[in-house]
């Protein structure tokens, strides 16, 4: 039977978001998160809405796109300690030794902030940056490490709603969609000792996600014995700009979303729940 794994990104970066979250797994539909660790909202998940979920799977969502740092990496940061890399700068920093030996640095900082509270299940990045090569060999010795059983890879295969049109942000993502199975495929090669999924929901219509672009995606994926795991970035904030983040989080709260995914005959399951 085809398994999926709803896994809600940001966990920590703001309470807005750590309320959805919650939500989002009382009601049954996600089912694994990924906490961020150097944000404002970080203490708001561990001492008030993660004892709340104690069942909730929990990940390591590693940040060096936004914030401030926890160790003042030199080669990722302004002066005051804050990122400041765009994603095409990481990409070319990346083999760099003194850049690898900040990044490692800045990880152990990041992760350790979150090993009292829970064992973690499984790792990933704010904006994907593990998935460029370099830094994913990096991540994956050290989840190894930290006796983290999965990492995630980015297998989205490509998909078109007829009924959404080619927008711009599409545009944009198919770019990210191509770019991302370029490094999976390359990943891949380079996995020993620690599990991934095969197939990934999220990038193409990334801000856009609707029960309809993730329904469209999982009919794209025909091998029986596979493991899917979709990303929401749901939120309940107010302002206007967060609109299409309050729409991933009103699927959450759908009731026939679970049906049709029933109907599709995909097993909803969480990443402890695979042994």
């Amino acid at each position: 039977m085809k398994k999926i794994i709803i896994n809600a990104d940001d966990f920590g970066h703001n309470a807005n978001k750590n309320e959805a979250i919650k939500l989002g797994f009382q009601s049954g539909i996600i089912t694994s998160t990924s906490v961020i660790t150097n944000m404002e909202g970080f203490e708001h998940a561990v001492n008030e809405v993660l004892p709340e979920i104690p069942f909730l799977d929990l990940g390591f969502h590693f940040n060096i796109i936004e914030g401030k740092s926890l160790t003042n990496p030199s080669l990722l940061t302004d002066k005051n300690g804050y990122f400041n890399c765009s994603y095409p700068e990481l990409i070319l920093k990346s083999p760099l030794k003194k850049f690898q030996e900040q990044l490692e640095t800045e990880f152990r900082a990041q992760i350790e902030k979150i090993l009292p509270y829970k064992k973690l299940s499984h790792v990933d990045s704010h904006v994907h940056t593990h998935a460029i090569p370099p830094i994913f060999n990096l991540v994956q010795k050290l989840a190894k490490e930290y006796e983290i059983p999965y990492i995630r890879t980015q297998h989205e295969i490509p998909y078109k709603i007829k009924s959404e049109g080619i927008t711009p942000a599409y545009c944009v993502n198919t770019i990210k969609n191509i770019l991302l199975n370029t490094f999976t495929a390359i990943n891949k090669k380079s996995i020993k000792d620690i599990s991934t999924t095969d197939y990934f929901i999220g990038v193409l219509y990334t801000g856009c996600m609707t029960t309809e672009t993730i329904l469209e995606g999982l009919n794209k994926i025909q091998d029986d014995n596979s493991l899917t795991e979709i990303i929401f970035h749901p939120t309940i904030d107010i302002q206007p700009n967060s609109k299409k983040r309050n729409r991933e989080f009103e699927i959450t709260q759908d009731n026939s979303f679970r049906e049709r995914l029933d109907q599709l005959e995909y097993l909803l399951t969480s990443f402890n729940n695979l042994g």
